[in-house]
């Protein structure tokens, strides 16, 4: 148990949804980057590919997407950074717990 009475389980699992819900998020800005991009394309009309790729690439709302998508990814490391923190921490108690268990059987 943590120093608020919260079982480490709960504060595990409040985190693991925490982390599903960021990756999911970065996993669908990566996904949809193809197809956002061939969709401002078509929007540029009936221009050549290579002309219709570099007007998009020069856009502003290109480079927010691409700003968007790895601030996701980086939310969803931190997410991740969290709940491995979190699960050696509640390691960490219970070999203390243990180590205390053992040393007043000793006394």
């Amino acid at each position: 148990m943590t120093s608020h009475s919260r079982p480490w389980s709960d504060i595990y699992e409040e985190a693991g949804i925490d982390w599903c819900d960021k990756e999911a998020a970065a996993q669908l800005l990566e996904n949809c980057r193809s197809a956002m991009f061939a969709e401002w394309c078509i929007e540029c009309g009936d221009i050549p590919v290579n002309r219709a790729e570099q007007i998009v690439k020069a856009q502003p709302r290109w480079k927010q997407f691409n700003e968007q998508m790895v601030q996701a990814r980086k939310d969803a490391n931190k997410a991740k950074i969290r709940l491995e923190s979190i699960k050696m921490r509640a390691m960490e108690e219970h070999a203390k717990q243990a180590n205390y268990r053992a040393e007043t059987r000793l006394v």
